[in-house]
Formats: structure tokens, C-alpha cells, sequence
């Protein structure tokens, strides 16, 4: 009889510790699943943050030879993540085109795409304080073309723009103030802007010196820019107006890599000039 008292105190015993360890395990599990979808900060959870970027620009956000994307926002963007260890950025990648529709509908939490503060965006949207790039914006031409020396001369022209880019409301505002004297083209791709230039069919397009410099030594783009620049306009992040404390994050982040001079070495780089203070 005290035999089986015995055994039974032994069963009881297993049971007990048996239950403990599916419990403890069920509590293993919550935690886990709380560390993966980033939403236990105040146990040090890192978040996972999306960025949206292109594979377009030249300098700024493409593809290299050995297939990396890479360029002056996306190694600023690493640099950032470097130091804000409470994050963790990922891109994705995307046409320019789809860049504010993905954010408005919280596909990606930050764009950075050398974007500038525009009227339209900054209803929708919050950009955050410090400015990581003086974006100067310039006629570009064929290098053969003597006709063109400034947008004045684009006059009963064809312009092409990216849809939705600050060149194209650059555009747009000229000819609001001209009797819309610019025939204005949009297009998405950069190769396709290059040819059509090469080839005639448009006569000119905006972009920046860098891009144009290294167009041209990428794929012999043939292309001058001319005339004075357009706009000179400090670029930002853009997040959705909910993102107040990511946007703090990344502004300390940043003020950081500019007293370092992390960013002016990024855009020396990147952009063959420091273009991260005004002239």
C-alpha cells in the first residue's frame, strides 16, 4: 500500500513538473511572437522599419555591376541604421511612380528618394528636420544641342519629366507662369528619357549634375546640362504623419552623421561633390 502511495506521489509529481513546462513553453512562445512582429520596444524589441527607394537615379538609388543596390540615400540609410540599433531598415524597392501610394497605404514606413517638401506632399505627409542634400535641379540637353541654353529656350519643346517627381512640378509651375508654353512628356524609366533625347524625339528633360555625370560615363548618355538652376532645394525623408517618433529617431541620427562628417564623405562619394550645405 505505502508502495503504491509512492508511485502515485512520483506520477503526481511528473504531471506537475509536466505542466510547468508546457506553461513556461506557451509563455516562451508569446514572447518569441512579440519579438517578431516588433511591437515589444520596452523589453529592447528591435522594430523593423520598410524603406522605399528606387533602382533608377543614378548615385542615389540603383543597381551596380554586381547586382547590389547601393547609392548615396541607400548607404545614408545603412549609416542611419548603424546607429539607431533599436531599429532594424529594410528596403524595398519600387518605381518612383508608386513611392507616395506605397506610404500612404503603409507598404513601406519611409521614403528615400532625394525627395523635396512640395505643398501636395506635405499635406499627406511628415518630412522630417534635418536636410541630407542640397538637390540642385538643371536643364539637360544633348550634348550636340546649341539651340537650348536655358528653359526659356524650351519654348514649343518637348520636356520629359518623371510622373510625379519635383521636375515635373518644376515643369508644371513654368508653364502655369508661361501660357504652358513647354510641351511637357512624361515617363518613368531613365533609360527611356536617355534615348529619347539621343534620338530627337524630346528635346530635353531636369535632372541634377550628378545624375547627368554619371550617365554619361555609365552608358555614354551624351548629355550636357544648361542655363541657371531651376530650384536648389534641400531633400528629405518622408514617413507617414503618425511616424513622430521615427522621425525624432532618424533626425538625431542624422544630426550626428553631419557633425562627424559621415554625410559630406557619403556625398563626396556618391555625388562626386559635397552637396550637403548651401553654397
Amino acid at each position: 500500500m505505502g508502495k503504491q502511495k509512492g508511485i502515485k506521489k512520483i506520477r503526481t509529481a511528473m504531471l506537475f513538473i509536466t505542466m510547468l513546462a508546457v506553461l513556461a513553453g506557451c509563455s516562451a512562445g508569446g514572447g518569441a511572437d512579440e519579438a517578431s512582429s516588433g511591437t515589444n520596444s520596452s523589453q529592447g524589441t528591435v522594430k523593423k522599419i520598410i524603406v522605399g527607394t528606387g533602382t533608377q537615379f543614378p548615385n542615389v538609388c540603383f543597381i551596380d555591376e554586381n547586382g547590389k543596390l547601393t547609392g548615396y540615400d541607400v548607404e545614408l540609410i545603412r549609416e542611419i541604421d548603424k546607429r539607431l540599433p533599436e531599429y532594424e531598415f529594410e528596403f524595398s524597392t519600387m518605381e518612383f511612380k508608386n513611392l507616395l501610394l506605397s506610404l500612404e497605404t503603409k507598404k513601406i514606413d519611409v521614403i528615400a528618394h532625394q525627395m523635396e517638401v512640395n505643398e501636395e506632399r506635405q499635406a499627406k505627409f511628415l518630412f522630417n528636420d534635418e536636410a541630407y542634400n542640397i538637390f540642385p535641379n538643371k536643364v539637360v540637353v544633348s550634348e550636340k544641342n546649341q539651340d537650348v541654353k536655358s528653359i526659356d529656350d524650351l519654348k514649343g519643346k518637348k520636356l520629359i519629366v518623371g510622373a510625379t517627381s519635383n521636375a515635373a512640378v518644376l515643369a508644371e509651375k513654368w508653364n502655369a507662369e508661361h501660357d504652358n508654353a513647354i510641351d511637357i512628356v512624361y515617363s518613368g524609366a531613365g533609360e527611356d528619357t536617355i534615348t529619347q533625347i539621343k534620338t530627337g524625339r524630346v528635346d530635353a528633360t531636369i535632372s541634377t549634375p550628378f545624375a547627368i555625370d554619371y550617365q554619361n560615363k555609365a552608358v555614354d548618355a551624351q548629355l550636357k546640362t544648361v542655363g541657371d538652376t531651376l530650384s536648389n532645394s534641400k531633400v528629405y525623408f518622408i514617413l507617414n504623419k503618425d511616424e513622430v517618433e521615427l522621425k525624432s529617431k532618424i533626425d538625431e541620427a542624422l544630426k550626428s552623421i553631419k557633425e562627424d562628417g559621415t554625410l559630406s564623405k557619403l556625398s563626396t562619394e556618391w555625388l562626386g561633390a559635397d552637396y550637403t550645405v548651401e553654397e
